[in-house]
């Protein structure tokens, strides 16, 4: 997730690219992203029966950095619905989840 933040930062410092190739570039970051932190997440799901709304909810928390992202990407590319504002809302959700990451591995585990 905190990869997914440098990255998207860096794509964003470009000197004169378009508004469209920003929204691709976006895009393309955060369906990549997205589909690599889905996998993962499956993967360290536990095994055994569990609802499925649990397991959704799961899913859901695991992405809510790279849904943003998308957004952004879309909206830049069709020119409304709030643009680089989602990418805001994408980062900041990235660096909450990467610092909760964190402090389970380093704190709660240890428990």
């Amino acid at each position: 997730m905190l990869l997914s933040v440098v990255l998207v930062s860096i794509v964003g410092l470009i000197p004169g690219q378009s508004t469209a190739a920003l929204g691709a570039e976006l895009l393309a970051l955060g369906l990549g992203f997205g589909i690599v932190i889905v996998r993962l997440a499956r993967r360290s799901l536990p095994s055994g029966p569990h609802p499925r709304s649990w397991l959704i909810s799961r899913l859901i928390l695991a992405t809510a950095a790279t849904l943003p992202m998308i957004v952004a990407g879309a909206s830049l590319l069709a020119e409304t619905g709030g643009g680089l504002y989602w990418a805001v809302a994408g980062i900041v959700f990235a660096i909450v989840g990467g610092v909760a990451n964190a402090w389970v591995l380093l704190i709660e585990i240890l428990r």
